[in-house]
């Protein structure tokens, strides 16, 4: 049978016609400008850019159906571990969108940014409470800034007294975030890999080996990317502050305790915080985000300015006069806009509210453990936090591994959720399946993924195959995704003719 295509599946460039146009606009009725002339010393295009050229209508189908392609949260279940892909309400955009937001220019002065610089200085004090700690800094515009920023602080610290040469070392747990070695590495650290044990939890024997006088620090996430709480807190706190060391926290994975433990009173010194992943800001594609640290009394300092303050008078303004700060991380105040929607969601949430969300956040994590762990290996099978790890031993067995089963969820509109991290050197070589339901999803969409892995469970066995082509229900099926990041086409022919 002969395939019809529909122009509104085409690329643009097929849909071309050539005059065709969304807008024209009137003739000229100002002096004609020579483009030359006004852009003396500019480099100019020798011939016009090859742009389609469509009506309105087929560009308004043509993103629509592009649109209607994309995955999103708003239309199904998205368990995508370790990056918390949860609803966040609309009201935090719509109030976003607020004139007095979308219209504030940076440049203005302070008297007419009084509200603005409250809400941050607001929004600082929520982040002081959930967290323990006494100075808060909204600066960094991502988990990763924020990370450079807590070692920035961390090595600040240390050559003022005097340290900086000899504090060369940062130890990383192997069930750290992929980020926290990457980041020591380019704060100008060594880094020093710490085995876990076999429950995932930090070796406190081991650790107390690495430690001396050469330690700047630890980086640990905690909960873990294995979705594990690590129960040593304060013993890892004790074990670096012997040695005058400093202890980070990833705070990427804050959804599984904020309001129900603060991270500095068990010792930690320095945390980042995911306002995009806790706090409702959209997650994924890079941004926007915002990863604000908290830090104990001693590094307060150091943190970059400007600190939004409270004077006496009850004004706010914006201090930049730190003598040992190690200055600007970001343009202006950071994410701005991120930063409103975290304050708007913590606003509404309340004390009891932000405890909550960690608790069903911890609920749903574990009662998918419960419900699966016979069709598929929990890896520690124990009380996980947010997020639990099963991983594909039980369908190996059939030759069905952890990129099959995501690629068969596809055909049941769920997203894929987090394959092969932790890494295979973590699970003892067996295919990582980490999923995370998020505080925001229903029972009911609980037990209808609980239904599809238990689905897909049982085509291992019966029908391999099915899983090993899926999946079956999308414009392209099994791409070569070993050729698409080694040899990937960055350009678009049709655009280069």
């Amino acid at each position: 049978m002969t395939t019809i295509a529909n122009p509104a599946d085409t690329l643009l460039f097929e849909t071309s016609v050539e005059g065709r146009r969304c807008l024209r606009l009137p003739e000229l009725d100002v002096p004609k400008v020579d483009l030359k002339q006004a852009l003396k010393g500019a480099k100019l295009r020798a011939k016009p850019a090859n742009l389609p050229e469509v009506g309105e209508l087929d560009l308004v189908r043509h993103f629509k159906n592009l649109a209607q392609k994309n995955f999103s949260v708003d239309r199904n279940f998205y368990p995508l571990g370790s990056c918390t892909m949860k609803y966040n309400p609309k009201i935090n955009v719509t109030l976003l969108c607020s004139p007095g937001f979308t219209r504030a220019h940076p440049h203005l002065p302070e008297a007419d940014l009084q509200g603005h610089i409250e809400l941050m200085y607001n929004l600082e004090g929520y982040l002081r409470e959930v967290s323990g700690f006494p100075a808060v800094t909204l600066q960094p515009a991502a988990g990763a800034q924020g990370e450079m920023t807590g070692l920035m602080v961390i090595k600040a610290y240390f050559e003022e007294k005097g340290e900086g040469k000899t504090r060369t070392e940062i130890v990383i747990p192997d069930s750290a975030h992929g980020t926290n070695p990457a980041t020591a590495a380019l704060a100008g650290f060594k880094t020093v890999t710490l085995k876990g044990k076999p429950d995932g939890s930090v070796d406190l024997e081991l650790l107390k080996t690495l430690v001396g006088p050469q330690t700047a620090g630890m980086m640990i996430t905690n909960p873990s990317t294995l979705g594990l709480l690590e129960p040593n807190m304060v013993e890892i706190a004790k074990i670096l502050h012997a040695h005058g060391a400093q202890l980070y926290m990833d705070g990427a994975n804050m959804n599984a305790i904020q309001g129900i433990v603060r991270p500095a009173d068990y010792g930690v010194d320095v945390m980042h915080f995911n306002l995009h992943k806790t706090y409702s800001v959209p997650h994924g594609a890079g941004g926007p985000g915002a990863g604000p640290i908290g830090v104990a009394s001693h590094l307060e300092p150091f943190l970059p300015v400007p600190r939004p303050v409270k004077n006496e008078d009850g004004t706010f303004s914006l201090d930049s006069k730190r003598s040992k700060s190690i200055g600007k991380v970001r343009s202006f105040f950071g994410n701005y806009g991120a930063l409103v929607m975290a304050y708007i969601y913590m606003s509404q949430l309340g004390r009891e509210g932000v405890r909550r969300a960690a608790e069903n956040a911890v609920l749903g994590a574990n009662y998918l453990r419960v419900k699966l762990r016979n069709e598929f290996k929990v890896f520690t099978d124990r009380v996980c936090a947010h997020e639990v790890v099963f991983t594909d031993a039980i369908q190996a067995k059939n030759d069905i591994h952890a990129l099959d089963v995501a690629k068969r969820l596809i055909d049941y509109n769920i997203h894929p959720m987090t394959i092969y991290f932790p890494q295979a050197n973590v699970t003892n070589g067996e295919g990582a399946m980490m999923v995370e339901p998020t505080e925001t999803e229903s029972k009911q969409t609980l037990d209808f993924f609980v239904d599809v892995m238990k689905k897909i469970a049982q085509e291992t066995k019966e029908n391999p195959q099915l899983l090993k082509e899926a999946p079956h229900n999308m414009p392209v099926v099994r791409l070569d995704e070993v050729r698409a990041s080694t040899q990937p086409q960055l350009y678009c022919p049709m655009c280069m003719a």
